[in-house]
């Protein structure tokens, strides 16, 4: 619910009362002595979903910005003509439980800090994210989520894009672009620090290190993630839920991502950077285009129909251009995912093959205990390189033949050269 003030110009005053008696709107009239324009403030209150219909028919009816309005929330009405204003407006839809054009743009504003705040934040939430992912700790790595101030920027480039606010637009994707070199360079002057001063073991080796390997070579399951994050920040704003938790799901999109990116540069790997740069770029697009495409859903126009044409075009035009885009670097995620999904066949082939190999009389004594599948360090797509089995059995010798039986059934899987090595570990049974 909500309670609009608004403050009737000089001639006004009969035009503003008949309108809202044809709502069958409830109001209260003060009288305004001060010396301005104004001969009176007009109070009634609405259901949220009733804000942008009525605000429009005033605005026709001659009611233009030279009358400031005020819209606050409003905890209680008790009327019965507000009761009816309600089964009108509200159906139990999302479009209903919209809130106005009006405070969608006073939110996605108020979203977006000064720069100097934005910067500062989203420096400090790169750093805290590499140091989570150096230390391999996820619960660091999601407080870096929460202290990232991404959300506003990268809702209010799609609000501005709907209801025709170029400059909300414009100020949304430079932050954007800014914010994502921002916590880049950040991650990568950190982490080329930390290294620098032995914090982290001089031998670390990145694709050791899961949080940090999982991020160099994404898959198309994190387009889910941009995507899913950029419809529920919209559903929020535009509802008027709070935007806290989806803030740190657009943040956990973009964040992480960089921050390995950042640690691949300083440890001077620009090749395994590539896979987590470009998934931090897939996201943003992804976050935008889904944030996009749920306004429009939501029926949000711009404010003068006159120019719901051009808007409407233009919104086309940048709907069609990140669909490609987001196309394009979906290609080279399917291709990382492709090269994922061969790996795992070709351990599941292995463990088949090793299975049937020991199940000859000569080795029935012998047993598989692991398997290790070693990629290579060829980011963003990378190939087993090494396979180290381990095989238990009795004390004594290795088994005569079974080294070679297991090479030549394993290798025809593999796609190119792999290391097979093979262990033996005795096992007493007492």
């Amino acid at each position: 619910m909500r309670l609009v003030q608004l403050t009737v110009p000089t001639g006004k005053r009969q035009t503003i009362l008949e309108t809202l008696d044809d709502r069958g709107i409830d109001y209260v009239v003060t009288d305004e002595e001060s010396d301005r324009d104004y001969t009176a403030v007009v109070y009634f209150p609405l259901p949220a979903p009733a804000v942008e219909p009525v605000l429009d028919d005033l605005q026709e009816a001659g009611i233009g910005e030279d009358a400031y309005t005020v819209v606050v929330d409003a905890e209680t009405v008790i009327s019965r003509r507000f009761e009816a204003l309600r089964e009108e407006y509200e159906e139990g839809d999302v479009e209903s439980d919209r809130i106005s054009r009006q405070e969608l743009q006073t939110e996605a504003e108020s979203l977006t800090p000064t720069f100097g705040v934005y910067s500062t934040m989203t420096v400090i939430s790169s750093i805290v994210a590499t140091a989570g992912l150096l230390l391999d700790s996820p619960a660091v790595v999601v407080g870096s989520m929460v202290i990232a101030p991404l959300i506003g920027p990268a809702l209010g480039a799609s609000v501005g894009s709907v209801i025709d606010d170029e400059e909300l637009f414009v100020e949304s994707m430079t932050y954007q672009i800014i914010g994502v070199v921002f916590a880049i360079g950040a991650a990568a002057v950190f982490a080329w620090s930390v290294q620098a001063i032995n914090i982290v073991p001089p031998g670390l080796e990145l694709a050791e290190v899961d949080e940090i390997s999982e991020r160099l070579a994404p898959d198309l399951l994190s387009l889910a993630v941009a995507l899913g994050a950029g419809v529920a920040g919209i559903v929020s704003i535009a509802t008027g839920i709070s935007v806290a938790l989806v803030g740190v799901m657009i943040a956990a999109a973009l964040i992480p991502p960089a921050a390995a990116a950042g640690i691949a540069i300083a440890w001077g790997q620009p090749a395994a950077a590539i896979g987590s740069t470009a998934l931090v770029f897939v996201n943003v697009l992804s976050v935008n285009l889904a944030g996009l495409l749920t306004l429009w859903y939501l029926g949000y126009r711009p404010e003068n129909l006159f120019a719901l044409g051009e808007t409407e075009q233009r919104v086309r035009k940048r709907v069609v251009g990140l669909v490609v885009i987001v196309l394009v670097f979906s290609v080279f995620l399917g291709a990382i995912t492709y090269s994922s999904y061969q790996t795992g066949n070709f351990e599941e082939n292995t463990r088949e093959e090793i299975t049937m190999a020991l199940e000859d009389e000569a080795f029935e004594q012998y047993q598989l205990l692991e398997i290790e599948v070693i990629m290579d360090e060829d980011y963003p797509i990378q190939s087993p390189e090494r396979v180290v089995v381990t095989i238990g059995g009795p004390p004594g010798e290795s088994p005569l033949g079974l080294a070679s039986e297991i090479r030549e059934r394993v290798e025809p899987h593999a796609n190119g050269d792999v290391e097979i090595e093979i262990r033996y570990v005795t096992i007493l049974e007492e």
